[in-house]
């Protein structure tokens, strides 16, 4: 079976190219009869016409009369790659029970066969039967290569299961395929996807070859799994071995660029951009004017918005965004209006980028209309993440029993999200009943996120509920949960400073607090008095003071005003949400010192000039 060698029903090798280049396609009969007749000299054929055909099929009727006619003409007994090809089309047509039933009945089968099976189980979505061949074929003494290897680990990739994606590492590498690109790639995407950083950065350094697919993951994997500083620094070492990166790598960086905020950075990308003619599509032009927006600066995001040649509802809704976390509210509205005039319908998120806007511009009744036009005027039904932006709204906006209610009566399944959102609202407005309330459901939903526990015992501590504060951090600490710490970093020099409270280990830290130390004597003589109610302690007013003063936001600013420029914007980003005295701290640093200060926290964007912020003090 599956031998290579011509049919004895091949005449001659001019009747056969005359035949093969004359062929009608078997594909379009469109009878028995016709078929019959289109084929009655196929015993001049050679199998390349056979390959042919197999391409040209447009269906799976069509798929299955081509194999009729390689069956009755002895070709999936005699060529092994006829009867590799049709398997691949019966793939390709995600017709896997043909393909396992044509499979099956192969009395031989090599390494093709085995990968395309393993690959065709891979691409519908039949991982558990993609691994199941994998076995079989391990079993059946086919040494693995870097077509099926590929298929496999991917599937350990999208089942997020590391450890049988370990089990094929070490096929790998007992198979002598660590040097392989390919392979060595996948399995670094793999560990990537599965949050093992460490690993997929070992592998990757350890290639001793990175081509830009190689670059594309790892850099990927880096700016996905929180260290964008790290993806920037590979973006340079690429650049430095002399690879050239395509535009995925690109919109990686660039999306890199979006979450650590760093604005010099984001324009050192952009020329690059530029200088290498990259075309801003709508992917690329999405992600610049979200990477703008995100490092604190609307108004450039808008003029990449604006000078977008081609822009989806994807752009739109991105740019609504942008102005919704910027707290400018009614900007985003006139954008959806805008956006219906030329013609774009809204989608899911668009109306999560709106509802988020109105929420933290205090545009409750705009808010509401647009809830409830979601589904009457554009057939767009609300999920979690809808009612999630409507408790939110209603209750920043001080109406508790309102999102309360909203939460009783949805149908849909409640999520950390939306208790999150009553759990905010209640320590806006120092509502413990209901924040104890919304806890509950959130440490029943996630028990082993420390930020739920701290939320609580924050409204305890602001409403001086000590022995409850007490409580709460005695059960962090029976289940050793730790309190996420809060970071604020300040790009400078293209490099990326960041600071904790109390953080002495900067180089300049005896500037800093030199520094901070003379200014916050001008800002109590501009009238800034500290609030000790965010010093949530029980302890004296003395100590609560000295914590104050080195939260981690007046390092960063105190290194800004010392290491930037005269009248130059200081921007800082932070994990957390800034602290009610910070905010108030940036005010005064605003009108004493004539620099405007760019915040971005866990939230949105604080923009403070002379003395104001641009959320108007609701956030």
């Amino acid at each position: 079976m599956f031998k290579t060698k011509t049919p004895k029903f091949f005449a001659s090798k001019y009747a056969t190219l005359c035949c093969y280049s004359s062929a009608p396609s078997i594909a379009e009969a469109t009878t028995h009869q016709e078929l019959l007749e289109q084929t009655q000299f196929s015993h001049y054929f050679d199998p390349r016409f056979y390959l042919s055909q197999l391409i040209k099929c447009k269906n799976l009727y069509q798929v299955k009369q081509v194999h009729a006619q390689v069956t009755t003409n002895g070709f999936l007994e005699n060529n092994q790659i006829v009867a590799n090809k049709l398997l691949y089309i019966y793939c390709l047509h995600k017709s896997l029970g043909d393909a396992c039933s044509l499979f099956c009945g192969y009395s031989e089968k090599n390494v093709v066969s085995w990968s395309v099976m393993i690959g065709g189980y891979a691409k519908v979505g039949d991982f558990m039967n993609s691994l199941r061949t994998f076995r079989e074929c391990l079993r059946y003494g086919v040494r693995p290569d870097s077509y099926n290897l590929p298929f496999v680990i991917r599937v350990c990739r999208d089942t997020m299961d590391v450890k049988m994606g370990r089990l094929i590492h070490s096929v790998v590498y007992k198979n002598g395929l660590m040097l392989d690109d390919f392979v060595v790639a996948a399995l670094v995407d793999m560990y990537s996807k599965c949050k093992v950083i460490g690993d997929a950065k070992e592998l990757f350094d350890g290639m001793p070859k990175r081509d830009v697919v190689a670059w594309t993951v790892m850099i990927g994997a880096c700016t996905e799994s929180g260290d964008p500083n790290e993806a920037l620094v590979l973006f340079d070492r690429m650049l430095e071995e002399g690879v050239v990166p395509d535009k995925v790598v690109v919109v990686n960086v660039v999306n890199a660029c979006a979450k650590i905020g760093a604005m010099r950075t984001a324009k050192v990308v952009h020329e690059y951009i530029t200088r290498s003619e990259f075309s801003l599509d709508v992917i690329l032009g999405t992600a610049m004017v979200d990477m703008y927006a995100k490092c604190g600066s609307v108004d450039v995001a808008r003029e990449v918005f604006d000078g977008l040649r081609e822009k989806n509802v994807i752009t739109w809704s991105a740019m609504i965004a942008a102005y919704g976390y910027h707290g400018q509210g009614h900007k985003a509205v006139d954008m959806f209006s805008m956006m219906l005039r030329r013609g774009i319908l809204p989608n899911k998120i668009t109306f999560v980028s709106l509802l988020y806007a109105c929420s933290h511009s205090g545009l409750v009744e705009e808010g509401k209309r647009l809830f409830s036009s979601m589904e009457k005027e554009y057939e767009v039904k609300p999920d979690i993440k809808h009612f999630t932006c409507m408790v939110d709204l209603l209750g920043r906006a001080g109406k508790i029993d309102e999102s309360l209610k909203l939460i009783e009566d949805i149908a849909v399944e409640k999520d950390e999200g939306l208790w999150g959102a009553l759990l905010g609202a209640c320590r806006i407005h120092g509502h413990v009943e209901f924040a104890e309330r919304a806890a509950k459901s959130l440490i029943e939903l996630q028990p082993e996120n420390p930020g739920h526990y701290i939320l609580l015992s924050n409204i305890y501590a602001k409403a001086g509920k000590w022995k409850d504060v007490a409580k709460i951090r005695e059960l962090m600490s029976h289940q050793k949960l730790k309190k996420i710490p809060g970071w604020t970093w300040i790009e400078d020099d293209n490099k990326i400073h960041r600071f904790s409270v109390g953080d002495h280990t900067h180089p300049r830290s005896m500037e800093i607090y030199e520094k901070l130390k003379y200014l916050l004597k001008e800002l109590e003589i501009a009238g800034y008095v500290p609030d000790t109610n965010f010093v949530l302690h029980d302890v004296d007013e003395e100590l609560k003071l000295g914590n104050l003063f080195s939260h981690s936001e007046k390092l960063a600013i105190a290194f800004g005003l010392i290491s930037t420029p005269e009248q130059s914007t200081i921007r800082i980003m932070k994990n957390l949400r800034v602290c009610g005295d910070c905010h108030t701290f940036c005010k005064f640093v605003s009108q004493v010192t004539s620099r405007m200060i760019v915040v971005r926290d866990a939230n949105r964007f604080h923009h403070f000039r002379e003395g104001a912020c641009s959320c108007g003090d609701y956030w």
